[in-house]
């Protein structure tokens, strides 16, 4: 009978917790209609590469992980959240991505103390190479080409109070491809507060890739041409420079929240869910849980572009372990996660985490 009483009381203070999430959810997420737009702007920015989620653990939560930001991927996420790592951290990400691209990320975070955080990372979108193709010679002309983007950038992340950090991440992004480039920079800033609610639930907010807009230039967009042939010594040698358009970053707001639902020494459920207000489309929602065994084995799960019109696919699921080594100086993460794209292909996200 005292056992049946515990687990009562267990299941109702899960649920009790639930309902005050979800209040608070919605209390921040939820109004669809507070960042209203009538024309999505899909396909009006450059770089997309950096829409591209970093790390097996986020995505395999759908995304959801602004609120959250417990890791090295916190250096895309919310750079806020790396001011509480207490050890240096290194994460490799690697992804299949769409049309037979390749992405991959590396993040370094070394820990300073009461200083604060810093933070490294590398970002790079490639591809193989092409066959160029013209009009006159649609079989290719015997030459190849490429493209590809990166990002590199620098973090800093400190608390301000015991509960409130924030950090902000300054990065250089350059796009090439055949013999045209195009370069910018911008900053992300992020927050992270840590409330007594639920638990420990804690709040995010993350501005990213405000910055300076993008502009191809190269010798591709050059040609010759004859000003005026009515004019003497005028010849088809004249040499003009075609000015391609700039196109903006995808710039974005992002407001997360996140709760240990269930907290006991050997297992944990966390969920989490964000709210993401871009540039380039319609607001929409990330939603996404976690359980944990004894600090070992994680189950996650999740649903991104909730509410999105016109999304594809969304579902998304993953797991990770990790291992110490070294005297338990060292673990190891281990992380994957898919995710459902719909009618495009179904990615796979590979992600390892060490601390030290």
């Amino acid at each position: 009978m005292k056992f049946l009483n515990l687990l009562q009381e267990d299941v109702m203070h899960i649920i009790t917790r639930a309902k005050i999430f979800l209040f608070l959810l919605f209390f921040f997420l939820g109004n669809q209609n507070f960042y209203s737009q009538n024309v999505s702007k899909t396909g009006t920015t450059a770089a997309s590469f950096l829409e591209i989620g970093v790390g097996a653990a986020a995505n395999g939560m759908g995304g959801a992980f602004v609120g959250l930001a417990n890791d090295a991927s916190a250096l895309y996420w919310n750079v806020g959240g790396i001011a509480s790592l207490t050890q240096y951290e290194v994460i490799l990400a690697h992804t299949d991505w769409i049309a037979d691209t390749k992405f991959d990320y590396a993040g370094l975070i070394l820990t300073l103390g009461d200083f604060g955080n810093f933070g490294l990372s590398f970002t790079s979108l490639s591809m193989g190479d092409m066959k160029v193709r013209t009009v006159e010679q649609p079989e290719g002309t015997g030459e190849n080409f490429s493209a590809g983007d990166i990002a590199v950038g620098i973090s800093y992340a400190r608390f301000l109070t015991d509960r409130f950090s924030v950090g902000i991440t300054a990065k250089y992004i350059k796009q090439t491809i055949w013999h045209m480039s195009s370069s910018a920079f911008a900053i992300d800033a992020g927050t992270v507060f840590r409330t007594d609610l639920l638990g420990g639930m804690t709040i995010g907010a993350v501005l990213s890739n405000f910055g300076t807009s993008m502009q191809l230039e190269g010798r591709d967009a050059r040609y010759f041409i004859r000003v005026d042939e009515t004019k003497q010594g005028s010849n088809e040698n004249i040499p003009v420079n075609i000015e391609l358009d700039s196109w903006d970053l995808p710039l974005y707001f992002q407001i997360g929240v996140s709760s240990p639902l269930v907290n006991y020494d050997d297992y944990k459920l966390t969920i989490s869910a964000d709210a993401l207000v871009p540039n380039n489309d319609y607001q929409s929602l990330n939603f996404g849980a976690e359980f944990s065994f004894m600090g070992y084995l994680s189950l996650r799960g999740g649903y991104n572009s909730l509410f999105l019109q016109d999304a594809e696919g969304g579902l998304s699921f993953g797991v990770g372990v990790n291992s110490k080594m070294l005297l338990s100086t060292a673990v190891v993460n281990f992380d994957y996660a898919f995710r459902d794209f719909g009618r495009l292909t179904n990615v796979h996200n590979f992600s390892v985490g060490i601390k030290f």
